[in-house]
């Protein structure tokens, strides 16, 4: 299934900004967390892919402990 998301841009009078937003269902499946740092990479100009660490899905990552 897609989410449809539009993309913004504010224009200022020296620069102009362009969002692209999550939605909440993506992000929480994604397991996004905040200041988290991605790269988008152009395929071509209809696919961009949006590249994380490898470190973010190691096993590393904190998961909730749960009593025997």
């Amino acid at each position: 299934m897609g989410y449809p998301t539009k993309i913004q841009l504010i224009k200022r009078a020296k620069s102009e900004q362009w969002y692209i937003n999550f939605p909440s269902a993506i992000a929480q499946a994604m397991e996004f967390e905040r200041g988290e740092v991605v790269e988008w990479l152009i395929e071509d100009k209809l696919r961009m892919t949006l590249k994380r660490e490898a470190s973010v899905l190691s096993s590393d990552k904190k998961k909730p402990q749960t009593d025997p």
